[in-house]
């Protein structure tokens, strides 16, 4: 779910030598990287060896951050797609995406950059015409593309999506799905939803056993108003103010549990790589285990078990694994952190500001003239 869409630039079909002023802003925007602690992970893992089937509209595989990262997938939608995988190809940037420049200081930077991205097709994006036309969209195409990505060595399984076949209730046919996908190993990982602050309903594929649901938190690792809360909730991560790549060679920022869940994703991909011997029941364990600001309980319907955190995900994998920790990974004092996760870890870097990201649109926007532009999208099937 991307229910808030600003384009940072309009660059597509532009180098991107054209557009510096975007790309670093972009860079700076990604406030993210310091919440998930992810310099201090990537001396553990960058993901190597690991492939994330992202189930979405399809990936821009020719994004400057994305370029030669992607491998391109079916098509199970059954319908002929009219426009290109701008939800895809962001969540595919969120998880993997290396930047592009010299050492790859510019643009879209995912949590696991050494990672591979399996790109399948299951739904359309909200604005192709053809999303109003229900017939015209295979009813399985999910459960499908969950059987596909599990049979193609996808370690991981990425949906920022929800809704179900059509509905909220679910489908037999996907929860099957689910559980062959965890049978052959796969790590599953979804968007828990954006109707928080109204209906509130249960998502599928998040509600399934077995899937990592995720939630979105703000910069102040507040959980999100429009973020679902659910008893089935794990964790939750960054998911407002996102920069992503978008469909052509442009940016753009969001807010959504969509986002939230990649970013989820690309952890679970550090810890495959890292310790590829985990189960997927033990990956999971080691990313709720290493949440930090954790509910005084251990878990609620709102934060999940917590605050999802690359290095202590990776350190809990380490106990898990071997019952060793690397040293370099072993927590310090953690400044801030109430109830139970206090004294887990060292302290965070405060969020990046905002102005970095606000000071390139202005200086782009003077330079090339290009329109900032501002649309509100409530995602409903398959988009969260």
């Amino acid at each position: 779910m991307l229910p808030v869409l600003v384009l940072v630039a309009g660059v597509a079909g532009a180098s991107p030598g054209a557009s510096d002023d975007v790309c670093s802003a972009a860079r700076a925007g990604q406030w993210q990287l310091a919440a998930l602690r992810l310099p201090e992970a990537w001396r553990e893992s960058r993901g190597a060896g690991v492939v994330v089937a992202v189930l979405d509209t399809g990936v821009n595989g020719r994004h400057p951050d994305l370029r030669g990262a992607v491998t391109e997938g079916p098509d199970l939608t059954g319908a002929s797609p009219r426009l290109s995988g701008r939800h895809g190809t962001a969540m595919a940037g969120l998880i993997a995406g290396r930047g592009h420049g010299e050492r790859h200081a510019e643009g879209v930077m995912g949590v696991a950059p050494a990672a591979r991205v399996l790109s399948i097709r299951v739904t359309l994006e909200n604005a192709d015409p053809l999303r109003a036309e229900r017939r015209s969209v295979r009813r399985d195409a999910l459960a499908a593309g969950i059987r596909y990505a599990a049979d193609h060595g996808a370690d991981v399984i990425s949906m920022s999506l929800g809704g179900g076949s059509g509905s909220w209730e679910g489908s037999a046919a996907e929860e099957r799905a689910v559980r062959y996908a965890i049978g052959r190993g796969a790590v599953l990982v979804a968007s828990a939803g954006n109707d928080g602050d109204t209906a509130n309903r249960k998502n599928f594929p998040a509600a399934y056993p077995g899937v990592i649901a995720v939630g979105a938190v703000d910069r102040r690792l507040r959980v999100a108003p429009f973020s679902n809360r659910q008893d089935y909730l794990s964790v939750v991560a960054p998911g407002t103010d996102v920069v992503t790549a978008d469909g052509g060679d442009a940016y753009a920022v969001g807010d959504g549990t969509s986002s939230a869940a990649a970013l989820v994703a690309g952890v679970a991909a550090l810890v495959r790589s890292a310790h590829p011997g985990l189960s997927p029941y033990h990956v999971r364990l080691a990313i709720e285990r290493g949440a930090r600001k954790r509910p005084a309980r251990g878990h609620s319907p709102a934060y999940g078990h917590g605050v999802a955190d690359a290095l202590l995900a990776l350190w809990e994998a380490g106990r898990l694994a071997h019952g060793t920790v690397p040293p370099h990974a072993r927590p310090g004092p953690f400044a801030g952190s109430p109830g139970p996760a206090a004294g887990r870890g060292p302290a965070v870097p405060p969020p990046a500001s905002r102005t970095p990201i606000v000071a390139g649109m202005l200086v782009l926007a003077a330079a090339m003239s290009v329109r900032v532009v501002s649309t509100r999208r409530r995602r409903g099937r398959d988009s969260a």
